[in-house]
């Protein structure tokens, strides 16, 4: 077959500039464009000649979920392959549900990427991570996928006080308002949003609203 020519979509540039050098030495894979963000990504592929998009999950603006989705609402004959850390069995339902063709873990080898790409751009499928034979048959082999998707467990295990706060800070809430709506003080208000951050292990708002939607915290 010709080139596979490929779309990167991962918001850090340290990730698509490592698969870059992975795949710099490969004769028939092309990296053509790349973006940082999954509204980025759809800006991309409308005026892509794209074989396969290799898109994280875990984006600004849309997720990589939602940039499946819309790839197949929109019926576009690009190949999708997810890449993430997650090998939860909730994120590799979605990702089959939106239309994925495949789903790679980032810890996988140079090998098993070159595997997966050349598969999916062949019209095949690929999975990989701890993933159940069942869920494997049920998905791969063209089962039917769940009518709906099932809401993700927080993993967090958030407080009844934390989600107060996370859903005032998503809505752009000063610690000072936090802190008179909650009926605290505003001290008391940055020590919650101090906490909720590094439970949720993010570093800015960007982050945390990420997080919140991919993991349906608020």
């Amino acid at each position: 077959m010709s080139n596979i020519r490929i779309v990167l979509a991962d918001d850090h540039v340290l990730v698509r500039d490592g698969i870059k050098a992975l795949l710099e030495d490969e004769a028939d894979i092309e990296v053509i464009d790349e973006a940082s963000d999954g509204l980025e990504a759809i800006e991309v592929l409308k005026n892509s000649d794209a074989d396969l998009l290799l898109v994280d999950i875990r984006m600004p603006g849309m997720n990589g979920i939602e940039v499946v989705s819309k790839i197949r609402e929109n019926n576009w004959p690009v190949k999708t392959l997810v890449l993430s850390m997650h090998d939860s069995e909730e994120y590799v339902v979605q990702s089959i549900h939106a239309g994925a063709d495949g789903y790679l873990l980032k810890g996988a080898s140079k090998g098993e990427l070159l595997k997966a790409l050349h598969k999916v751009a062949e019209g095949g499928k690929y999975f990989s991570g701890d993933i159940s034979s069942i869920l494997i048959s049920n998905f791969a082999n063209g089962a039917a996928v769940p009518k709906k998707q099932e809401p993700i467990e927080d993993p967090f295990n958030l407080t009844k006080r934390e989600k107060q706060i996370l859903s005032l800070v998503l809505q752009g809430k000063s610690n000072k308002e936090i802190g008179e709506e909650l009926s605290i003080s505003k001290r008391t208000a940055e020590v919650h949003r101090f906490n909720l951050m590094k439970k949720l292990d993010v570093k800015n708002l960007i982050e945390l609203t990420n997080v919140a939607r991919e993991y349906q915290l608020a």
